[in-house]
């Protein structure tokens, strides 16, 4: 088939000796992707079709996954026209096969591809993205600094052959496959040393195998991203961090920081008795700009404005709008990250006679396209709190390593590298709001969802009242004030509270600013370890000053805390399924109930009724 001029680069992919891609087919490939975007199957379902040569264009995936597929495999043989994704037909001649491109294959022979090259490729794809450097810098002549060097180290245990002609696998792939099937099947340490060991002995006498699993986590480490182990109070009362990173014992509830030591050990190094893990958030947001392929998505939400009243992304809210035009500098750059927050308990053990629980903080960025804001990749886990119970209104204790840096984030900024423009600029972060479930909406507001007061928005003009036989609070009939004027509902005196129109407005919503007043005098639970303030369950819910308030925007936010509906939706279907079904352990009807709704209400057909 006759090339045309333009679409050279398709099967230009790699540089001779396959070193890289080539600079026009990652160009080339960019273009394609915002070209395909435009077409109605993406528009309406947010998918194209893949022209990879392992999919052919016969499967559909989001650009994210095209992107990567073609990639690592190529354009599928022959495809200069792009006719599967709404490009019009172009006569050109036929000829036997394709020329020779800088890959050096025929198209009789390039339909598999080694995947040993893509192997290659993809283990030096990582290494640039893991350590932000850019390839077109690579061959500068200025001596490497110390972060450089270890770069570079990594690189040459990407392109290094396990062993003497060895095609297929490199020393730095060997390692991530080898820790990658130890954590897939969960093997021991020792079984992961003797393995290695026998692989070791079987090869090539001149391979470069690793000796143990040390040895292995010491070729990958340059991969990964940093953690930090912080000592913290068996009570959860404070952080041995910052200004008391150096205390011995607790400065609220006295308790000893390191357990007890054997006298048999009198030399043994200090063991904390509760420790609390934090892996920063800041590398993993450069992280997502390292990569040029992740960069480019970082500003969708800027390049995808939708017409009001059409809400596909968080952008197209209220709350980011509003925000947008009370920082409207910070709105002025599109890389600038937005961010939401997720925690909730977890059980990581089976059940035992000593249950554990520890809670994950999950903090994601919702620059990115609606299909990537919930993947895992872009789930960031920020903090392991410990258990082995809920820690509670003391949750601002352990979330104080990532309040810092998310100031930081919003006062300062740090420089980042952005891989798909080739430059550094100044990133900045905001949270957004928080997502969790009812309970844990408590430990994070600081407003407790318990009791006639429980409504967070209602406050001190809740309707709820406690029921006189289930002893339990209920919100029936609260509803009514929410109705227009003209509701039906309003008027009846039936269905509802006996003999009672409804006639009050809604009650009013607080701003942002208006609640920062409420809780400006009361203390955070991080200065006085604990805390009581005076009303609470008579006046408010207020139990403490969360730490979010400590961020200079969170009193702006519209929206700072969202509910999730998995929770709700689940407890509601099994309330109403087991009493529809009446089962006899869950129904929520029962004598007790039906005393309640006869005291409240005229509904003559659910009277309870006296046997003779």
């Amino acid at each position: 088939m006759e090339v045309p001029a333009h679409r050279t680069w398709m099967y230009n992919r790699l540089h001779p000796g396959r070193r890289g891609h080539t600079i026009e087919f990652l160009k080339g490939v960019e273009e394609f992707i915002k070209f395909a975007c435009k077409q109605k199957k993406y528009l309406n379902e947010g998918l194209i079709r893949c022209p990879c040569k392992l999919c052919k264009n016969e499967k559909h995936h989001t650009p994210n996954l095209a992107n990567t597929h073609i990639h690592q495999h190529g354009f599928t043989p022959n495809y200069w026209n792009w006719t599967c994704h709404g490009e019009a037909i172009t006569h050109i001649h036929q000829h036997s096969q394709i020329p020779h491109t800088n890959d050096g294959v025929h198209d009789d022979i390039d339909m598999v591809e080694s995947s040993s090259s893509q192997h290659l490729d993809r283990y030096q794809d990582m290494v640039f993205d893991a350590a932000g450097f850019n390839r077109e810098h690579q061959n500068e002549e200025e001596p490497p600094n110390m972060e450089a060097a270890k770069f570079y180290d990594m690189l040459n245990s990407a392109q290094q052959p396990l062993w003497p002609g060895c095609e297929n696998t490199t020393e730095l792939s060997a390692a991530i496959k080898m820790l990658s099937l130890k954590a897939k099947h969960n093997m021991p340490q020792a079984c992961f040393d003797d393995v290695i060991k026998f692989m070791k002995e079987a090869s090539h006498p001149e391979n470069l195998i690793p000796c143990n699993i040390r040895e292995t986590k010491k070729l990958t480490v340059g991969l990964g991203l940093s953690k930090v182990k912080i000592d913290c109070c068996i009570g959860g009362c404070m952080l041995y961090y910052k200004e008391d990173i150096n205390l011995k014992e607790c400065k609220f509830c006295n308790e000893p920081r390191y357990k007890t030591r054997c006298l048999s050990r009198k030399n043994s190094k200090d063991v904390p008795r509760k420790r609390l893990h934090y892996l920063p958030l800041i590398p993993r947001l450069q992280r997502l700009y390292a990569s040029a392929r992740s960069a480019e998505h970082m500003k969708w939400h800027y390049e995808n404005q939708r017409e009001n009243g059409v809400l596909c992304h968080p952008s197209d809210g209220k709350a980011w709008k509003h925000f947008d035009q009370v920082y409207p500098q910070f709105s002025l750059e599109p890389r600038n990250v937005r961010l939401g927050l997720c925690a909730d308990g977890f059980t990581p053990f089976n059940q035992s006679a000593a249950p554990y629980s520890c809670w994950p903080v999950i903090v994601t960025p919702y620059n990115l396209p609606p299909e990537l804001c919930m993947m895992t990749p872009y789930m960031f886990l920020t903090l392991i709190i410990p258990g082995p119970d809920s820690p509670k209104g003391k949750i601002d204790v352990y979330l104080q390593p990532l309040i810092d840096e998310l100031q930081q984030l919003w006062n300062y900024g740090v420089v980042t590298y952005d891989a798909s423009k080739k430059q550094n600029f100044r990133m900045r972060a905001a949270l957004m709001w928080t997502i969790n479930d009812f309970p844990a909406y408590a430990m994070l507001s600081g407003w407790s969802t318990v009791g006639r007061l429980a409504c967070p928005i209602c406050m001190k003009n809740s309707k709820a009242f406690t029921l006189s036989k289930g002893k339990k609070t209920t919100w029936f009939d609260c509803h009514r004030q929410f109705l227009p004027h003209d509701h039906a509902f309003r008027r009846n005196k039936v269905a509802f509270f006996k003999n009672r129109i409804e006639r009050d407005e809604p009650p009013p919503r607080l701003s942002g600013e208006q609640v920062w007043e409420k809780v400006y005098g009361i203390p955070k639970i991080t200065d006085v370890g604990q805390c009581f303030v005076s009303g609470r369950g008579v006046l408010h819910n207020w139990t403490k000053r969360s730490i979010f308030w400590d961020l200079p925007y969170w009193r702006h936010n519209l929206l700072r805390h969202n509910l999730d509906v998995m929770h709700i939706e689940k407890n509601v279907f099994e309330n109403v399924f087991h009493t529809v079904m009446d089962n006899k352990e869950k129904t929520k009807d029962n004598a007790n109930a039906r005393l309640d709704m006869e005291n409240c209400c005229h509904r003559k057909e659910l009277l309870l009724k006296k046997n003779s």
